[in-house]
């Protein structure tokens, strides 16, 4: 069972939030607050999918009065896990796995089958405990091993199988007990998708999706880079790209799950063109998909230019997690180069360490390697309203983005970014959305991904040049006031959410 911060049998919009709202701060949790408190006139739920409770904290926002439940469940907790004991199921049982876990490994297999749509694999004689405890599934986990991966460690391929079966399990209960709501809104695919995907076809209601990275591609990044994974290949392998098998079976998860949830949402949104690209490629119905880009509060954050110096503050901030995927050290060793000639250039990074407390320490180390320790300074999560107006520069890093809400927000505070070319950062500063957009012209720059030199170079050169600094300045004021609105962004949402919710009422009176 799972924990309930608030209860209510009347919900319009269930959001799904993996690892998000409400207690992890930034990006799609603030996306996700700023949907609920925009639309104060519907009734929003959250189901808050985490991993284990000892890697999160307290509730990090004042909860909407418009959010009327909010409840807490854990895909790996010790609690959810059923006590070690024998468990018998029958081989025609045990079938209902055996044709899941086929359809998981066909990567081209994109019409999905009526037991997966039914939740056939999760039933009173299919449970947990008997894939976990079942003399049948150390046979099957056995002779996969043998046909698939036999030069593995063998405990390794054991216990990658059980991990990726065991959270269905806890996602399926979750999907055959919600009921009250009219709506279901993921804002991505992984767990809190496959929710939402079992639920719309446990009860036919609507199922919104939201993505704003690629879900599948950025969880390919993290497996391949993963050093939790031990690497069997041979150096010709790894010459010619092969994956390791363990990372394969890892992506043929999170692929199978993207393709299941493309069937069960409708309509699949992106925040721009490119990510709208992508997931046609993996699977996504072209007729499905739409464009709804991010907005924020202009005039907010309009009002934050007043606080400004008049001089260029010699701050280049970064506001993200401290993660590899934010790629902080290739952050760090650009400055380095600045301060050769900015001495007192300072870069701020602004966000939070504990998610990967390894890499933290590794990147303050190489702050003291690099003798930056005067340079560079973790400030931990801050309130963006009070670190914009001191930032002259805002950049993001990344090796992978969907439309980074913080580079908007900066926009509309007036200051400049330089960015990797990842995501949608180079329509964000370069323009692309029409002719117009294009015809503004630069807010920034955009450089390779992992380049130091190339990082540092912008900064320098945006920096040093008053005159360069002020026309991307004001073209960032333009393009956030055209194109990303809070308001415009509030009655996309609004009017998928209706008609979504008058589909329901259909199908109720019908």
């Amino acid at each position: 069972m799972g924990q309930y911060i608030r209860s209510s049998q009347d919900i319009d919009i269930l959001i799904l939030a993996e690892g998000t709202f409400p207690y992890v701060k930034g990006g799609v949790s603030t996306w996700i607050y700023q949907l609920i408190t925009g639309l104060p006139d519907i009734k929003f739920g959250v189901i808050f999918l985490g991993s284990r409770p000892e890697d999160y904290g307290n509730v990090k926002y004042e909860l909407p009065e418009n959010l009327k439940h909010l409840e807490v469940h854990y895909l790996f907790g010790n609690k959810e896990k059923p006590p070690v004991r024998k468990a018998n199921i029958r081989r025609e049982d045990f079938l209902h796995i055996k044709k899941l876990h086929r359809w998981f490994k066909d990567k081209y297999s994109f019409d999905l089958p009526d037991y997966i749509k039914k939740l056939e694999f999760y039933t009173e004689s299919v449970t947990i405990d008997k894939f976990l405890y079942s003399e049948e599934a150390w046979r099957f986990i056995l002779s996969r091993y043998y046909r698939f991966s036999p030069d593995q460690s063998f405990i390794d391929y054991f216990w990658t199988v059980r991990n990726i079966h065991y959270p269905i399990w806890v996602v399926a209960k979750l999907a055959k007990r919600i009921k009250n709501y009219r709506v279901i809104h993921s804002p991505s695919t992984g767990y809190a998708g496959f929710l939402g995907a079992l639920m719309h076809f446990d009860t036919g209601k609507p199922f919104i999706l939201t993505e704003h990275g690629i879900y599948t591609r950025e969880r390919k990044i993290d497996l391949l880079n993963a050093d939790w994974i031990e690497d069997k290949r041979t150096v010709i392998q790894k010459e010619v790209g092969e994956i390791d098998y363990l990372r394969k079976i890892w992506v043929g998860f999170f692929e199978g799950l993207g393709k299941m949830i493309y069937t069960a949402s409708d309509p699949i949104i992106s925040l721009f063109d490119r990510a709208r690209e992508i997931q046609i490629s993996y699977g996504a119905p072209p007729e499905k998909t739409i464009i709804i880009p991010n907005g924020v509060d202009i005039e907010r954050l309009g009002n934050l230019i007043k606080k400004r110096s008049t001089d260029i503050p010699p701050v280049i901030t970064l506001i993200g997690r401290v993660v590899p995927i934010k790629d902080i050290k290739t952050f760090i060793k650009a400055i380095r180069i600045v301060a050769n000639h900015i001495p007192d250039i300072e870069g701020w990074i602004v966000g939070p360490e504990d998610e990967d407390p390894d890499y933290a320490r590794e990147c303050r180390f190489l702050v003291e390697t690099l003798g930056l320790m005067k340079n560079v300074k973790f400030l931990g999560f801050q309130k963006i309203d009070d670190i914009l107006p001191k930032s002259g520069i805002l950049t993001l890093t990344s090796i992978s983005e969907g439309m980074p809400l913080v580079v908007i927000e900066g926009f509309a505070a007036g200051v400049p970014a330089v960015t990797t070319d990842v995501g949608s950062c180079r329509q964000l500063i370069y323009g692309g959305i029409d002719k117009y957009d294009i015809s503004l012209g630069k807010a920034g720059e955009v450089v390779p991904i992992a380049n130091p030199t190339e990082l540092a170079k912008a900064y320098i050169r945006i920096l040093k040049d008053r005159n360069i600094w002020n026309r991307y300045s004001q073209t960032a004021l333009k393009r956030v006031k055209k194109y990303y609105s809070m308001e415009k962004f509030l009655n996309s949402y609004r009017d998928i959410y209706m008609e979504a919710l008058l589909k329901w009422q259909e199908s109720v009176l019908s």
